[in-house]
């Protein structure tokens, strides 16, 4: 079967050089398969769309209907063909940016400002959840992830450390003694983080691999790091938070870090996309972005 979109570019040459053969000559073909491509055309429509003579081509009415048909068809895929290419080469479009919620709040949306100021063509669909979302059955263009990455056919792109801290406010402290080793935890009223996480509700991992888990309690489950956040510096407990959440907390001292002789779990934060070969250019821009902003040394950990 002759490819359908072929026959309609081969008709309209036909129907506007008046000639087989200069179509043929135009487009590169033998005016066989010339002759074949609008023989096919009118054998799947059941319509003549030519009169032939020795001398000259006419178009019948249905084949003066099909013939706008067409160049309005073809005309509307060379723009869409010309669009994506664009996309490719220059940042436009809609970004369709999926982030935690924490994290997206006090670190992604307040760079979208300068983002835009660099690429003012490029508009952003921003998704805050906390949950793990499906890229491509979702159809996110780009989602950032902390922690370890899960097996999958996705292109990563680390773009800064996460540090984190056990941290909790002086007046806690003041009435429940401050934690000298991780033994000390099962004396505190820790406060967790409900989601999937290594820095949980009921244990709290250790070293920089995360290789040393130590089980908790406390009166406080949260699945936001910003509730806990408040708890702390409230007096409620400990809390093990990254430090782009507790970092101001620190700096004023309303929280004081403990246990700082241990080494804490520091998961990454990455990039992750669908694809990075076809990964359009407001992806790639967005990407390079952030990682220049946030790493090697993120703002968020200034001073600490």
């Amino acid at each position: 079967m002759l490819d359908r979109i072929t026959g309609m570019q081969v008709f309209v040459r036909v129907a506007t050089l008046g000639s087989f053969s200069a179509a043929a000559r135009a487009l590169h073909l033998s005016q066989t398969m010339v002759t074949k491509h609008v023989a096919a055309l009118e054998e799947r429509l059941g319509v003549k769309l030519l009169h032939r003579s020795t001398r000259k081509l006419v178009l019948t009415e249905e084949g003066r209907a099909y013939l706008a048909a067409c160049e309005r068809i073809l005309a509307e895929i060379e723009e869409a063909e010309v669009s994506a290419s664009l996309d490719r080469i220059e940042p436009r479009g809609t970004l369709r940016l999926n982030v935690p919620l924490t994290f997206g709040f006090r670190q992604v949306v307040p760079a979208l400002t300068e983002f835009s100021r660099l690429y003012p063509a490029v508009s952003f669909d921003l998704g805050l959840a906390d949950r793990y979302v499906d890229l491509i059955e979702e159809g996110w263009d780009l989602a950032i992830r902390i922690g370890r990455l899960k097996d999958s056919s996705l292109v990563a792109r680390r773009l800064a450390a996460c540090r984190t801290t056990v941290c909790a406010a002086p007046a806690y402290l003041k009435d429940h003694g401050t934690p000298q080793t991780l033994e000390d935890l099962a004396r505190h009223n820790c406060l967790g983080y409900t989601l999937p996480s290594a820095i949980g509700a009921s244990r709290w991992a250790f070293g920089l691999d995360g290789d040393i888990v130590v089980s908790i309690q406390g009166n406080l489950r949260a699945n936001n790091g910003d509730a806990l956040l408040a708890a702390a510096v409230a007096g409620q407990g400990l809390i093990y938070q990254p430090t782009f959440i507790v970092g101001d907390s620190l700096r004023d001292g309303s929280l004081v870090p403990v246990l700082t002789a241990y080494p804490t779990y520091e998961p990454a934060i990455h990039a992750v996309l669908p694809s990075a070969r076809q990964a359009p250019a407001k992806v790639r821009a967005f990407v390079a972005f952030l990682a220049e902003r946030f790493g090697p040394e993120p703002e968020w950990d200034r001073d600490l």
